[in-house]
């Protein structure tokens, strides 16, 4: 069974994408880890590795064979660390991948009490909207909002958010308050989207309004901000929107009608998943699920 070791030793050079950072990570000579993925490649009869003088790339054996590497190697050491070390404190470096504008309206508050709760966790969030490879790159969890494509990956439903409307009192005074959602066709609407269409919801009624906009945009930060500076209303859920709410920059406007609920997932490779992440994905499941939803 010691070709287990040089599997774990293959996982961590194509992490390190090269010989020289898996040395350096793993505290080992460069000539030993190169002489030992040699004797791996050539105990299975295929090259996994493409070597350059400046980085390694894997063929396309070597891409079969890391994807099931990966996964006996992290469950062979959460394996350890859960029979080693169950009650111990979470610890090590959680990263993330999180949505830009949901992290920094919503989560950023989460985040320091949870940091606050876990002193021996550190933190490499990447806020990005691109769709990270949670197999090939180095994140434990991607929080993700919206429907999910299909994959391999294991998707936990945090909560879903209903999105409800909201504009400046200032907008308001100057354009008037809708009072039905027929109202709104007036009115400049706030869309994520060019389809100008917006289904309300109030308890069993159902209201479909076609709205329009000067802005079409793809990021939430941005139209919260706009609707701060009195440029129209916006269909968000509360959670984006807490602080200018309690600040009087925002106030609810049609009271009772919201949007379709929003689902929102944390993503993982697997199901088998350290302290760290485990105690990071109930967290925010609990304030997640105290929202209106």
């Amino acid at each position: 069974m010691a070709f287990l070791n040089d599997m774990a030793l293959f996982v961590e050079v194509v992490k390190a994408k090269g010989f020289r950072g898996a040395a350096e990570a793993l505290h080992m000579p460069n000539s030993t880890i190169s002489r030992r993925i040699s004797l791996l490649e050539k105990a299975i009869g295929l090259r996994l590795l493409h070597r350059t003088t400046r980085k390694v790339e894997l063929t396309e054996a070597g891409q079969i064979y890391f994807e099931r590497c990966k996964r006996i190697v992290d469950e062979a050491r959460l394996a350890h660390e859960q029979l080693g070390d169950m009650l111990a404190q979470p610890s090590g470096t959680l990263r993330a991948s999180l949505p830009v504008d949901f992290a920094v309206t919503y989560m950023a508050p989460l985040i320091a009490e949870f940091a606050q709760m876990y002193p021996g966790i550190a933190f490499d969030f990447d806020l990005t909207p691109r769709q990270i490879n949670l197999v090939s790159e180095p994140f434990d969890v991607a929080i993700r909002i919206g429907a999910l494509d299909d994959s391999q990956l294991v998707a936990r439903h945090l909560a879903s958010l209903a999105p409800f409307l909201y504009a400046s009192p200032t907008y308001l005074e100057r354009e008037g308050e809708p009072v039905l959602p027929a109202d709104l066709v007036r009115h400049q609407c706030f869309n994520m989207s060019k389809n100008g269409q917006w289904i309300l919801h109030n308890s069993a009624e159902v209201a479909q309004v076609t709205v329009g906009c000067r802005y079409t945009l793809n990021s939430m930060g941005m139209l919260r901000r706009l609707a701060t500076l009195d440029q129209g209303i916006i269909l968000t859920p509360p959670a984006i929107v807490a602080d200018d709410l309690a600040a009087g920059r925002l106030r609810q406007v049609l009271p009772g009608w919201h949007g379709k609920p929003v689902p929102v997932y944390a993503v993982t490779e697997t199901r088998l998943l350290p302290a760290k992440t485990q105690r990071f994905i109930e967290f925010i499941k609990q304030r997640l699920e105290g929202e209106p939803g």
